[in-house]
């Protein structure tokens, strides 16, 4: 009997194992036709579509470019404030006010200086011609530090059209866990820069009453689902543990008390285990850690096949990462490329329904992916 049950045990595990490996195993490559639109570019890191046919690109390095997605033609926008510029700081996203087309409205995010410390900062601005004006700073990190590390600072709106931004630990993972700083949370704020007063620490006299979520260690990635306007986002582990997660307002996402990574070189424990009561797992994670990048969900009729499932970049593996998504639920991984272009560091679905992406050089690229014929 004792042998019996051995045996059932083996068996599960077993299949256990099997269904794991093809659900979390990158499986395939994709042939795809692609077009350097624009190279030279110094660390790009954010790409956002003026119109069809002209992105704006963010440099690491504190410049934001026109690019005409015709004949690569670049123009360099002014009047950006003064951006500290070092390690993974500097200027970060860029993206447009929902109702830009008419107004001109720009918000970025950047890295900001206060008697001699820095830390994430979001700006709104109009955009006329190559030429920021109106500059209004809507956000600034408190407190800030000399850090050079984890800034996160991704621009999303959410169903409401509320900006949220996304901020890291500073490089000090246990930040993340008070809610009377702003490192290692989500920040939501309306389009003018004032507190929604649906926000979960709106009322609370001893909270940053910005923060809707906390426990982030460097979110990198975020995203809303188009059908169902959930908002999903990435953030990076430590040495293993890079987690794909469903954002809920109020909610706590464990870092540093949980966490599927280990302390860099030595490989010990973090925190107190993988999972706590009160804090939220993450829906997928990577071990080893591949440094995601960028994310956005598939639309538009050009890869129709792909239509809502998640693209995002590893700037560890220089690849392209989908996954298919089914009822909250990762249902499988897939490369579309590996070592093809380098380090990715944003993706993004064009108006034509094209991938664009950017890589994380000092001679960087814009490249557009389409199904090859």
């Amino acid at each position: 009997m004792k042998q019996l049950s051995l045996s059932i045990l083996f068996l599960v595990l077993w299949q256990t194992k099997a269904a794991c490996k093809d659900i979390y195993t990158p499986e395939s490559y994709y042939k795809l036709d692609s077009t350097v639109i624009a190279t030279e570019l110094n660390h790009p890191w954010c790409i956002s579509f003026l119109s069809a046919g002209e992105v704006l690109v963010t440099e690491r390095s504190g410049t934001i470019k026109r690019v005409n997605l015709k004949n690569g033609q670049i123009s360099v926008i002014s009047g950006l404030p003064n951006i500290k510029v070092g390690g993974q700081g500097g200027l970060f996203d860029v993206a447009l006010h929902p109702n830009f087309k008419n107004n001109k409205i720009i918000f970025f995010s950047f890295n900001g200086v206060n008697n001699g410390k820095w830390g994430t900062e979001l700006a709104r601005a109009k955009l006329i011609n190559d030429r920021l004006s109106e500059i209004r700073i809507l956000f600034k990190l408190e407190p800030k530090s000399t850090s050079n590390h984890h800034f996160g600072g991704r621009i999303l709106f959410d169903a409401g059209n509320n900006i949220l931004l996304t901020t890291g630990d500073r490089g000090d993972r246990n930040r993340a866990q008070k809610t009377n700083d702003h490192a290692g949370s989500i920040i939501r704020l309306n389009l003018v820069g004032n507190i929604p007063k649906d926000n979960p620490f709106f009322y609370s006299e001893t909270s940053k009453k910005e923060i809707i979520t906390l426990g982030h260690r460097n979110i990198q990635g975020i995203a809303k689902n188009p059908d169902t306007g959930e908002i999903w986002a990435h953030e990076h582990g430590p040495q293993g543990g890079d987690e794909l997660n469903l954002i809920e307002m109020g909610s706590n996402y464990g870092w540093p008390i949980v966490t599927f990574g280990v302390n860099y070189g030595i490989g010990t424990k973090i925190g107190e285990g993988t999972s706590k009561e009160g804090m939220k797992d993450p829906v997928y994670k990577w071990i080893p850690s591949i440094a995601s990048s960028g994310m956005v969900f598939v639309t538009g009729d050009h890869f129709k096949k792909w239509r809502n499932n998640i693209l995002l970049g590893s700037l560890k593996f220089n690849s392209l990462v989908m996954l298919e998504l089914k009822n909250k639920r990762v249902l499988r991984e897939q490369l579309i490329f590996k070592n093809k272009f380098g380090r990715i560091r944003d993706v993004k679905i064009g108006p034509d329904g094209f991938i664009y992406i950017i890589t994380d050089h000092r001679k960087g690229q814009l490249i557009q992916l389409k199904q090859a014929e």
